[in-house]
């Protein structure tokens, strides 16, 4: 960021703001230099996804230990109506009662879950980076290299982190529902099939392969891309907006613009509601089409 006592220009305020609070294993403050490094954590992500998580199951309980048989309240109503949708969409894509046992609240818990991390985009930009500067400082450090993003979606290691359990327990229901040989058997035989020669089974046999391997890697990868994707775009435009409003103070012909933060930021956080909605349904809805595709035989 800015040195101190000068103003941050537009990029460095947006490059501060799209910086995380990285340490390594050992919990050392670092700045990673490469595209992947798995030495690193994205530590605002992950306390951000615990705190949520642990905030979504407990409205979830809240909800249950209040349930009753008579006339519901709004709260009991909302939760149950967001229950009956996610049990009717599993119902729609997982035929195995047994199986819905385990993913219909697998499915419940990443919608609610994912939505309330995406509602995490709807605070102001600047509200936890500050507050966290601030507290940067108190404890006698420089405040301009306080890193904080509140967004954990917004993260890539996050997205594809979903994205991978996803596909570890597509794996995982086609060992267990086709077995160890009738998956193998699928791999080398789908999506062209085999031959009665030798010579053209093992041919089709590799491309096969290939070919699933190609499909479970795009799998994973546009699922867990779609999301970021989104919300960081989401995350950016706010970003945007705000400079919009700290414009005037930079120069007296910048007066308008803080009419047009207002409203654009009315407008986009409206609409940034149904972003946020819609990017954890799709997550869901494939989580669920690709389990349930892990459940059917080709």
């Amino acid at each position: 960021m800015a040195a101190e006592g000068h103003a941050p220009t537009a990029s460095e305020y947006i490059v501060h703001h799209l910086q995380h609070w990285q340490v390594d294993w050992s919990l050392n403050p670092v700045v990673q230099k490469s595209i992947v490094d798995f030495n690193i954590i994205n530590l605002d992500s992950v306390l951000y996804a615990l705190i949520i998580g642990a905030l979504g199951c407990f409205v979830l309980w809240l909800a249950a230990r209040k349930a009753s048989s008579g006339v519901p309240g709004r709260f009991q109503a909302a939760v149950e109506i967001l229950v009956e949708m996610v049990d009717n969409q599993t119902k729609a894509n997982i035929h195995n009662a047994k199986s819905r046992k385990f993913i219909a609240p697998l499915a419940l818990t990443v919608f609610v879950w994912i939505f309330l991390l995406n509602a995490m985009d709807m605070l102001p930009v600047d509200l936890l980076p500050a507050i966290w500067a601030k507290l940067h400082e108190v404890a006698g450090h420089d405040p301009h290299h306080a890193y904080m993003r509140a967004v954990p979606t917004a993260d890539l290691s996050t997205t594809l982190g979903l994205s991978t359990s996803v596909l570890l327990l597509c794996l995982l229901y086609s060992i267990k529902i086709k077995g160890v040989g009738g998956w193998a058997h699928e791999l080398v035989t789908a999506p062209f099939g085999t031959s009665k020669n030798p010579v053209f089974a093992v041919i089709l046999g590799i491309v096969n392969l290939l070919m699933q391997i190609i499909e479970y890697v795009a799998k994973t990868v546009s699922h867990g891309m779609r999301l970021f994707g989104n919300m960081y775009a989401g995350e950016l435009v706010f970003m945007l907006i705000a400079l919009m409003g700290g414009a005037m103070a930079a120069s007296f012909s910048g007066v308008l613009l803080p009419v047009g933060h207002v409203i654009a930021g009315t407008v986009w956080a409206i609409f940034h509601i149904l972003v946020i909605t819609l990017q954890a349904f799709i997550f869901m809805m494939l989580t669920l089409i690709y389990l349930g595709q892990a459940h059917e035989a080709h």
